[in-house]
Parts: C-alpha cells; structure tokens; sequence
C-alpha cells in the first residue's frame, strides 16, 4: 500500500485546523448561550412564578444573545479576512516587483526551519514551480488563500451554537412543575456545562477535569447570583 493510500482518510493541514476552530467556537457559543440564558431565566423566575413572563424572558435572551454573537463573530472575522486581504495582495504585488528578493527570502525562511542551504533552495524552487504566490503565502504568512475565514459562515454557527446551548436552561425552567422548576433548571445547566467542558478539553487536548472544574464552577456562579438577585427584587416588588 502507497503512503498516500495509506493516509488517505488522514486529515492534514490547514482544513483540520479549521475545522476544529469552527468547532471549539461552536462549543465556546454553546456555554455562552447555556450560562447566559441560565442565569436569565433563573433570576427571573426567583422573582416571579408567571410561566409567561419566565418564557418571555427567556426568549428575549436568547434572541439578543443570538444576534450579538452573530454580529460580534461577523465583525471579528471580517477584520481577519481584510487583514488576510491586504496580505494577499502585498505580497503578490512584492513577487511581481522584487521576485528575486522574495525568492532569497523563502530560501532564508526554509532554512530557520532546520533545512540545509541546498535543501532550502530546492524546496523553494519546486514549490514556486507549482503556485509561487501560494507557497510565499504558506511560508512567509501562513496563510491559504484557497481557505481565507468566511464571516458569514462564522456569524450563522456563532448564532446557531448560542441558540443550541440556551435552549437547555430555556426548557429545564419550563418543562418542569413550578416547585421544582428551579432545581431542574440548575441541574440540567450544570450537566449541559460538564459536556460542553468535556468536548472543549478533548478538542483543545488539556486536562479535562479543570475544564469541567471552571465551567460548573462559573456556571454555578452566575445561577447563584441572578437567583439572589431574582429573590430580592421579587421581595422588594411584592
């Protein structure tokens, strides 16, 4: 079996580290969306036990969460994609002016990477034969024009993952009875953020127990906070 059949299903590069930044996003939007609506519902229910209002509330949360993810994701990430821009085009433009400076400056920057000065020279020239702009790209700046970030894409799973995680509290303070509703709601946050810190930690490959520590330590937080504050305007109002 070739090398190449044998790694065929392997996933290399650039499109694996994208895909795992898309997807630590998605986890990151999804305990922003469970912890924000949590602590939302939470407080509001601790001063009021009206369904309508609690759902209401929740809602709303979730809605504006939503939106500022997604506009705070498309901002974020359409300053990246300029920057990509601007650098694209620098460089293509110093390639068509000084071609023979940036050829010398590939071979400079192969051989800070361990390579010999032959080795060096060799390498820059075959991967100038193939797409010269691409490789001064990929050595120099690190970037892949051909997967430059994409707003859009960025601000719909932004939205999306927030959407998905606040749904969790939004349903464990309705389902349940009013006597209970509270409880559920905190347990099923608390599960909700053991999962979201356990995919987090495997994705990124740190110590799972410190994710999961900090996540149901903070989540925990928020709901003990906007629960007290809940019960004191609730107090003060009634």
């Amino acid at each position: 079996m070739s090398i190449e059949a044998g790694h065929a299903n392997e996933p290399h590069g650039g499109s694996l580290a994208s895909r795992l930044n898309w997807l630590r996003a998605g986890v990151l939007g999804a305990n922003d969306g469970i912890i924000s609506t949590a602590g939302l519902v939470i407080g509001v229910a601790a001063a009021t036990t009206v369904t309508s209002e609690i759902a209401t509330a929740g809602f709303a949360g979730l809605v504006a969460g939503a939106v500022s993810m997604a506009l705070g994701e498309y901002v974020s990430v359409s300053t990246q994609r300029d920057t990509e821009l601007a650098l694209i085009a620098k460089e293509r433009g110093e390639l068509e002016d000084r071609p023979d400076e940036e050829h010398a400056e590939l071979v400079g920057l192969l051989r800070q990477r361990g390579l010999s000065e032959e080795t060096s020279t060799v390498v820059a020239e075959e991967l100038t034969e193939h797409d010269v702009l691409r490789a001064h790209l990929s050595v120099e700046l690190g970037i892949d024009q051909e997967e430059l970030t994409n707003p859009w894409a960025a601000a719909g799973s932004s939205a999306a993952a927030f959407a998905v995680g606040a749904v969790v509290p939004l349903v464990a303070i309705l389902v349940p009875p009013e006597s209970v509703r509270i409880a559920v709601a905190f347990v099923a946050v608390l599960l909700g953020l053991v999962v979201t810190g356990v995919v987090s930690a495997t994705l990124g490959g740190s110590p799972k127990g410190a994710a999961v520590v900090r996540l149901v330590g903070g989540g925990a937080l928020a709901m003990t906070v906007t629960f007290g504050i809940g019960q004191l305007l609730g107090t003060a109002i009634a």
